[in-house]
């Protein structure tokens, strides 16, 4: 089961904004989505630096694929970013934590993206206060390329296992500017058991569980139609659904064949852990989960950078009843007292980011 993204950004008022150039990953040529795939061909290929650094900011990763940016151009060197609130998640990130920190994640890509061409990015947020837009952005020039920017199309959430083989301290030195990482055996054996509970508890929650049930996207015409959510595509599941073994019914029927398989995919891939990383803040306000997001994006590239694979695993993150003790004990394990814990990842070695998967995309942006 593979996480999608969407490919295109229609601008609010008009236009549409394409995503980066790239492979289309692994689907096999008869049931690719062509329409969804689109974008990762096209992307980089605009004068106005501010589509171009859209372009590649609408790849950031985010919860659930919402993709909850809206743009709006203005004048000739900005724009307004807006949250687009029907893409909440109401049962899993009731209050929109999660959402947030993908938007912090599209700004610091957008930032990142920028410098390629020689432009830096001054980011205002909350101009109106929290319930207001989310940023107003100006660009200008005179900025070198983010040594980061090179690996924009490599980026991953790897959701694979990982490789039997320790992360060097050489390459943990690297990471810890962005979170705390966590190699100590036992206490990855801690996190470990605690990220199986909390993802189990969600699949047996029905309301969160069908929220991502409902997101899901079955083979190649449902893709193409709704390039957003959780995509479920390539011949093997495809022959799953034609079998009847895999359907949004049977994933939402903890005794189904299809459920069960589900489970056995997520707790090989959740144990084959070698270490974490942790981004925590002192606060818990929009404008530090936003920054949380702005860290978890540069970690992320610097994890590609360094041939690593970062999944998250946010389960216990989550703040709704049934996820509390969960939630109350990664905070007791993995921040001090009066932090909040924003982004919790699996890190280790996974498939070469070559042979991985890229994900469909869709787009909203406004002309000024």
């Amino acid at each position: 089961m593979t996480m999608t993204r969407r490919r295109t950004l229609a601008l609010l008022g008009g236009g549409v904004v394409v995503a980066a150039a790239a492979s289309a990953g692994t689907f096999l040529a008869t049931r690719t989505p062509e329409r969804a795939l689109a974008p990762w061909s096209a992307a980089g290929d605009y004068e106005d630096p501010r589509l171009f650094a859209l372009s590649y900011a609408l790849l950031a990763p985010n919860p659930h694929n919402r993709q909850p940016w809206l743009v709006e151009l203005t004048g000739e060197k900005g724009f307004v970013l807006h949250r687009d609130k029907a893409r909440d998640l109401p049962h899993t990130d009731p209050f929109n934590r999660q959402i947030f920190i993908g938007l912090g994640c599209f700004l610091e890509l957008l930032s990142v993206a920028a410098t390629m061409r020689g432009h830096s990015v001054a980011i205002d947020l909350f101009p109106e206060g929290d319930e207001g837009p989310i940023a107003h952005v100006a660009f200008a020039d005179g900025v070198t390329t983010d040594p980061l920017a090179g690996h924009i199309l490599d980026r991953r959430s790897c959701k694979e296992p990982f490789e039997n083989r320790a992360v060097p301290q050489e390459l943990v030195s690297q990471l810890v500017r962005y979170g705390d990482v966590i190699t100590e055996k036992d206490k990855v054996r801690s996190v470990k058991n605690l990220t199986w509970d909390a993802w189990l508890t969600e699949m047996h929650t029905h309301r969160a569980l069908k929220e991502s049930v409902d997101l899901m996207r079955f083979g190649k015409t449902e893709i193409n139609a709704n390039p957003d959510g959780i995509d479920l595509g390539g011949p093997f599941l495809e022959s799953l659904m034609l079998a009847g073994v895999l359907s949004r019914e049977n994933q939402l029927d903890p005794d189904s064949s299809g459920f069960q398989e589900g489970v056995k995919i997520y707790r090989e891939m959740l144990a084959a852990t070698p270490a974490y990383v942790v981004v925590t803040s002192s606060e818990n306000g929009r404008v530090e989960q936003i920054n949380s997001g702005r860290r978890w994006l540069r970690l992320n590239l610097e994890t590609t950078r360094l041939g690593l694979s970062l999944h998250p695993v946010s389960q216990a993150l989550q703040e709704y009843e049934e996820m509390a003790p969960h939630y109350n004990a990664a905070h007791e394990m993995l921040a001090k007292p009066g932090e909040t814990v924003q982004m919790l990842g699996r890190l280790g070695f996974g498939p070469n980011p070559a042979r991985t998967p890229r994900w469909p995309l869709e787009t909203r942006i406004m002309n000024g």
